[in-house]
């Protein structure tokens, strides 16, 4: 299924209202088997904004398509420019507390999956295992020409021998890893090839525009039918990609829950949608389950 570069939605219909109480995460993730399906809002309080919440990149940045980047080596130039400065953010990032504490639910044998939407990679960092990262990773790399795989530090690695001294000052730092930065300050950033073949190299992350790997939506369809309810933590549900779970859970008849502080497409769907900060909610949650949630320094 092509993603479709939906930049912006607005309710066409009343939406049930959201709550202030967390007891409905509380009683499904005590029953176990849920799926989590996490989104932006879930990385910005570790320093990663959003798109469309409060003060996201949406209203400065519009992101890369993948007709745009396949299509235009000035595109590229830029993209890899921005990309190769907003890394460095991204590399800095650390778990918050709600990537902690769906860790620790997966320790405890309350969920029956992950699915992310997000390129950061923060959830394996604070310690779930098996994540299925739907729009893949900013750690890897592929060639557009013969098909391999590479680790993005070592691209890293070739476009600072590339551009000594490239360090400009960005105005922000987007959800998909790009830095806000302008014509003049992208200048002649040189981009690298494919060490094994010469060819374009491109983030590892489904764009905009661009196909979800079919076997992978298999997959993630799958978790949906075997999960008995649908965690829905920091996503505004605008893009099909994700949406299309929420509806399948739904028309199962499996509990979809939603946590996020404004409304989403997915909340005519939901059983209800709790409208508070994730970092501390899932948290909250935690100790009402008496799960024992990392305090982000190893302990």
């Amino acid at each position: 299924m092509r993603m479709r570069p939906t930049l912006s939605w607005t309710p066409a219909e009343d939406l049930p209202p959201g709550t202030t109480d967390p007891s409905p995460v509380v009683d499904v993730l005590g029953a176990g088997g849920v799926l989590v399906l996490s989104g932006a809002g879930l990385s910005t309080e570790s320093g990663i904004p959003d798109y469309r919440g409060e003060g996201g990149s949406l209203s400065r940045h519009t992101p890369m398509t993948y007709q745009e980047f396949t299509a235009s080596a000035s595109a590229r130039r830029r993209y890899w420019a921005r990309s190769h400065l907003g890394r460095r953010t991204f590399h800095r990032a650390r778990p918050n507390a709600g990537h902690r504490s769906v860790a620790a639910f997966g320790r405890y044998g309350l969920l029956s999956g992950v699915i992310t939407q997000n390129v950061d990679g923060l959830h394996q960092a604070a310690g779930s295992e098996d994540v299925v990262e739907l729009h893949g990773s900013l750690d890897r790399v592929v060639c557009l020409s013969c098909g391999v795989f590479s680790p993005r530090h070592d691209l890293a690695r070739r476009l600072e021998e590339a551009n000594p001294g490239f360090d400009p000052v960005a105005a922000g730092i987007n959800p998909d890893g790009d830095a806000d930065l302008d014509d003049e300050q992208v200048g002649d950033f040189r981009v690298v090839p494919c060490a094994v073949c010469g060819g374009v190299l491109k983030p590892d992350v489904v764009f905009f525009g661009e196909t979800v790997p079919p076997s992978r939506v298999a997959h993630c369809r799958e978790l949906v039918r075997e999960a008995t309810s649908l965690l829905v933590l920091g996503s505004s549900l605008t893009v099909m990609s994700g949406l299309r779970f929420v509806r399948q859970a739904a028309e199962a008849g499996k509990p979809v829950l939603i946590v996020n502080r404004d409304q989403t497409r997915g909340d005519r769907h939901a059983v209800t949608r709790v409208a508070l900060p994730l970092g501390a909610t899932l948290t909250a949650v935690a100790g009402r389950l008496g799960v024992p949630v990392d305090d982000g320094d190893g302990g």
